[in-house]
């Protein structure tokens, strides 16, 4: 997709070269200096009632009088502000999707200032509006000709407007490599899938890239990790991807994310309803790898460590049981009572793992706990941190690329419930607060370092006729990546 500011003043709408034009209008009025043929067409579908200033509503009209783009779509943002105008630009492109534009131009219908923001939001929807899956069905229509998507602007909100389309650009990448290989069915989207993604982005962006296997992840003393993995016959696969772009004694941000490529359940197996979507208990993992990618095309003056703990989780003769205790790489002792409480087995062995970078903070993603879709739906990720100043700066980091997120508790009681009687901690506590004592137990393995962790179970896909991968939480963790640079 090729993104561009096209410098236009005020009134000259009309005579743009474009295949359509999209005007988005905040409010319950269009700008009195609106074209006059734009101003008409509007009154016009108002009068007839085929148009609202309402939030969600659009008007589709084909060859406008006196305007230049063949194709003219209104979308109606309701309240100002850039998630009004993103939501109006979704509403907007759909009107377009299947039609033959190939360049469209889309402007403000309000007096205001065209900002960084709006074109972060423009590269991002319009790249989710012709992201279609293919690779494992290649019948898929490809249900949009757009090629090009430019945002009017005024010459001195031009460089602005470039700054946002770039970086809403690269973000627009990385979810998109997010969302194709969390789409990929876990047949195909394996551990060593998920490693040779790494390497071909390594290659391809200049990263240093470290696969570490079954026999490495022994070396290391990875108990915890290694039992979740030995039910499978696929290979378990450790990977360390790192971004250089400061010094080396700079220290990095360090991404964990849990590389489940199926998860059964293992002997506490899963009801079959809907099983098929535990392909995307890799979301974790595929969205720290399209960070990296985001990373990488931006170019940064920071330094990011990517780290993804990669296996399935099946039934097997070999198969850990409730019950069993497991050594983690901290030596703490670890009594499995749920095998379906198996992310964080995995995420503890490379939270201790991550020690040996230094970091300036680590935030591990997970599609953790079905607990956090039970309190936060699917709207917000949640957040979860002891560090104020960390958890505020990924709470602003979710408001700046609409990219929600939600802060929960991590009182030191609900620790309790995580003791046993045969080991350190037991890796689950009852049911009430799943989401938080998942996240207390990984808390146990950061003392050395800052630390955040994100559920994304309720956001990293969408199920029913929608079923498909998100990409969140890629824009999030990119500007919060972003905004650790200086």
């Amino acid at each position: 997709m090729d993104f561009r500011h096209q410098i236009s003043s005020p009134g000259a709408l009309a005579g743009l070269t474009a295949d359509a034009l999209l005007v988005v209008i905040h409010g319950d009025a269009f700008d009195p200096t609106l074209d006059a043929p734009i101003a008409a067409a509007i009154r016009d579908a108002v009068s007839h009632g085929d148009f609202q200033f309402k939030a969600g509503r659009t008007l589709y009209v084909h060859r406008p009088a006196g305007v230049k783009a063949a194709r003219l779509v209104v979308a109606a943002a309701g309240a100002a502000g850039v998630k009004a105008f993103k939501t109006a630009l979704t509403q907007g492109l759909a009107q377009l999707k299947g039609l033959g534009a190939k360049h469209v131009a889309v402007a403000l219908g309000n007096a205001g200032e065209v900002t960084e923001q709006h074109a972060e939001a423009l590269a991002t929807a319009a790249s989710d509006a012709i992201y279609v899956y293919r690779h494992t069905k290649p019948s898929a229509p490809s249900d949009s000709a757009m090629t090009k998507v430019s945002l009017v602007c005024s010459k001195t909100e031009a460089r602005a407007v470039q700054r946002g389309l770039e970086r809403g650009d690269a973000i627009a990448a990385g979810v998109t490599l997010a969302r194709e290989c969390a789409n990929r069915p876990g047949n195909y989207c394996t551990p060593t899938y998920l490693a040779e993604q790494a390497k071909k982005l390594g290659k391809e962006h200049g990263l240093e890239i470290e696969v570490l296997d079954r026999k490495a992840v022994e070396k290391l003393g990875m108990g915890s990790f290694l039992a979740v993995a030995q039910g499978s016959h696929e290979p378990l696969k450790f990977i360390v991807a790192r971004y250089q772009g400061a010094p080396k004694a700079k220290a990095p941000i360090v991404l964990v994310g849990k590389g489940i490529t199926f998860d059964t359940g293992g002997i506490s197996i899963k009801p079959s309803a809907e099983m098929d979507e535990m392909k995307f208990d890799m979301g974790g993992a595929a969205s720290v790898l399209g960070t990296l990618r985001a990373v990488a095309q931006l170019k940064p003056k920071l330094n990011l460590v990517g780290i993804i703990p990669s296996c399935e989780n099946m039934p097997a003769g070999n198969a850990i049981k409730p019950g069993d205790v497991v050594t983690s790489m901290s030596g703490q002792t670890i009594e499995i009572l749920n095998t379906d409480a198996e992310g964080r087995l995995i995420l503890c062995d490379a939270l201790t793992y991550a020690e040996r970078f230094k970091p300036a903070a680590v935030v591990d993603v997970a599609t953790l706990t079905g607990a956090c879709i039970i309190a936060l739906g699917h709207h917000n990720s949640g957040l979860f941190s002891a560090d104020d100043a960390l958890a505020d700066q990924l709470l602003a980091a979710s408001r700046e690329s609409l990219d929600p997120c939600w802060r929960m508790p991590l009182d030191e009681e609900y620790d309790e419930v995580l003791k046993s009687n045969f080991a350190d901690m037991g890796n689950v506590g009852p049911r009430a607060g799943g989401s938080i004592t998942a996240a207390m137990f990984l808390r146990r393995f950061t003392s050395k370092y800052r630390w955040a962790h994100l559920d994304i179970a309720g956001t990293a896909w969408k199920s029913g006729a929608n079923k498909g991968a998100t990409g969140r939480p890629v824009p999030l963790l990119t500007h919060f990546v972003l905004s650790s640079a200086g």
